[in-house]
């Protein structure tokens, strides 16, 4: 277990090249990180690893029928993994990098072991550039509160180590979350939009960008 602390440099949180490239090789190797975003501290691995997804539900102790979402950097790689219609890309313009989880329908090329053998997937941009940059790096990460299932989302890494200690390879600590409260999630399928959790963006927030 290795925790990697963040410098701030003109406001924003970094961390050396080197480390970067230590997490990505952790990644490729299937192992987890614990990495910082706007909403609270994440759970990561390759969502494509089915190996590394079964890592992280059996270190959160979540059950398998409770799927986990991914987080991305741009629209293009978020349409690499879900089928978004025009509602969806107008969310993603309006609220995206922010803390907002668009539920869509999947492509075949994601595992079911990360949906709970659903259709679906959960998808967003986060808005922490040590969270963006990892996936500039790497790719798509798996996204899921760096706590065990049912315990507090965690806010600080402290939060994180606290509960999942060596089951996870890398901690990277950049301070506490800014929002400290996990996304919104809304869910657009088969021409239905529904909030499945209400968070810092509102159900009145999200009709006002589908009404303009």
């Amino acid at each position: 277990m290795e925790i990697i602390r963040a410098t701030e440099k003109d406001g924003v949180p970094t961390i050396p090249d080197s480390d970067r490239k230590r997490i990505v090789a952790e990644l490729t190797a299937g192992r987890l990180i614990v990495y910082p975003t706007e909403t609270v501290y994440g759970i990561g691995c390759d969502p494509f690893d089915e190996t590394a997804v079964k890592r992280a539900y059996m270190a959160k102790r979540r059950p398998f029928d409770m799927a986990m979402s991914v987080v991305v950097n741009s629209l293009p790689m978020m349409e690499e993994l879900g089928v978004l219609d025009d509602r969806a890309r107008l969310l993603v313009k309006k609220f995206m990098p922010g803390p907002l989880t668009l539920i869509v329908a999947k492509r075949p090329s994601v595992p079911d072991i990360l949906t709970s053998s659903t259709n679906e997937i959960g998808i967003r941009i986060p808005d922490h550039p040590l969270a963006l940059s990892l996936i500039d790096e790497f790719g798509p990460l798996v996204t899921t509160s760096a706590n065990v299932h049912s315990h507090k989302s965690p806010i600080t890494c402290q939060d994180a180590i606290g509960d999942l200690g060596a089951s996870v390879s890398v901690y990277i600590d950049a301070g506490p979350s800014k929002l400290g409260k996990p996304s919104t999630i809304v869910q657009l399928i088969d021409g239905e939009m529904t909030v499945i959790r209400h968070g810092t963006i509102t159900e009145d927030d999200i009709e006002a960008a589908l009404d303009e």
